[in-house]
């Protein structure tokens, strides 16, 4: 027969081992519950950018060298002004959290690639931007110096109407959750009033930097 002291150690150890499992059981529960908080809080500070709805409100936009533009009924910008040019887009953040935007890139005409360019490609805005939550703001742009290499061909492609791709970096306020959201704007088919700089603008494609691409 095994004697007291031989069953007191393997009651102990037994006890031990339980113990072990149901901590390191704890132990995982915690940390699952704690990322799905964490995504919880990602997604409520996560912004998703389109570009605005015709029926949002419209939106008076001004450049350094005052220069004013109206946007409405979902329209972009673009104008060419004494070699100067202007562009603006009208956004509408669909997502819960606030939208900082950082820097902007450009193509003349449609750009089908199914990459972005690289993050070093991108110019950051002169100031900075915001889109709240569930609401409207704007992008714009000025290119003034015709030794820009983006002057000329920029030019041509808005006097021609060949249309802009433009790729907008953002993130939240907390400098995370980076994304590039890609827009098109292009002349309307038909213009009837007295303001043909005031283009179609369509949205395409949205790239995550900073987690997993749902794609």
């Amino acid at each position: 027969m095994a004697d007291t002291s031989t069953i007191a150690s393997l009651a102990t150890a037994g006890g031990t081992l339980i113990l072990a499992v149901a901590t390191f059981s704890s132990t995982r529960s915690a940390n699952r519950a704690a990322r799905v908080s964490e995504q919880a809080l990602k997604v409520g500070l996560r912004p998703v950018l389109f570009n605005a709805r015709p029926q949002d409100p419209p939106q008076k936009v001004g450049f350094v060298d005052d220069h004013w533009v109206h946007l409405r009924d979902g329209l972009a910008a673009a104008q060419v002004i004494a070699e100067k040019v202007y562009l603006a887009i009208p956004l509408r953040n669909v997502a819960s959290g606030l939208a900082v935007l950082h820097g902007w890139h450009i193509w003349t005409g449609r750009q089908t690639a199914e990459r972005h360019s690289a993050l070093s490609d991108f110019r950051r805005l002169q100031r900075d931007l915001y889109v709240p939550a569930g609401d409207v703001s704007f992008w714009q742009a000025a290119i003034r110096d015709p030794e820009d290499p983006l002057h000329g061909p920029l030019k041509q492609a808005i006097e021609t109407g060949e249309g802009v791709t433009v790729d907008i970096l953002y993130g939240d306020h907390e400098g995370g959750q980076r994304t590039i959201t890609r827009f098109f704007i292009t002349p309307r088919a038909q213009v009837t009033d007295e303001e043909p700089w005031l283009w179609r603008c369509s949205t395409s494609r949205h790239w995550n930097l900073d987690r997993a691409d749902p794609r």
